[in-house]
């Protein structure tokens, strides 16, 4: 018996001011109660990169000046056919101050004092890169929420884009 995958492409932005980074309180939806970076969907003749600035902007009232491309992260859930492909982005500037919205409450951490037990499991391995600067890419095979069943990381030179 053929399984049919399902890919959905979502993004993710974690804004990062060394020593701090901003993270939101999820309000609702998918991932309601963690803490996270802010992203979603790609809407439909929107691009990658356009849609990270748009979610930053709808969940957190800033925009978004500079964003690098950081990694791209599969996600797969047991017994599920759909596929999560994160596109993963990087800033460090922005205009506007962080402001809650319906979906997220935003928040300042110092990097040593990030809430990796209030967020996706797979957070503690990626977003150390991520601070570093480095690049990286992934697969991560979730049982629920909670459970890492199997994953891999590297870091990799370049991000490339289907």
């Amino acid at each position: 018996m053929l399984i049919r995958m399902e890919k959905k492409t979502l993004t993710l932005c974690i804004i990062h001011r060394h020593p701090r980074v901003l993270l939101g309180m999820k309000k609702r939806g998918f991932g309601q109660g963690r803490w996270n970076g802010f992203g979603g969907k790609v809407e439909p003749n929107e691009d990658i990169e356009e849609a990270a600035r748009r979610e930053v902007f709808e969940e957190a009232g800033i925009r978004v000046l500079d964003m690098q491309r950081a990694g791209v992260v599969e996600f797969a859930f047991e017994n599920n056919p759909e596929i999560l492909e994160v596109h993963i982005f990087r800033a460090n500037e922005f205009t506007g101050t962080p402001v809650q919205s319906d979906e997220m409450q935003p928040q300042w951490f110092c990097t040593d004092e990030i809430p990796f037990d209030m967020m996706w499991p797979d957070d503690r391995y990626w977003l150390p890169l991520l601070l570093l600067g480095k690049k990286f890419k992934g697969k991560f095979l979730l049982d629920g929420h909670d459970t890492i069943l199997e994953h891999t990381l590297q870091e990799v030179a370049e991000i490339s884009i289907r």
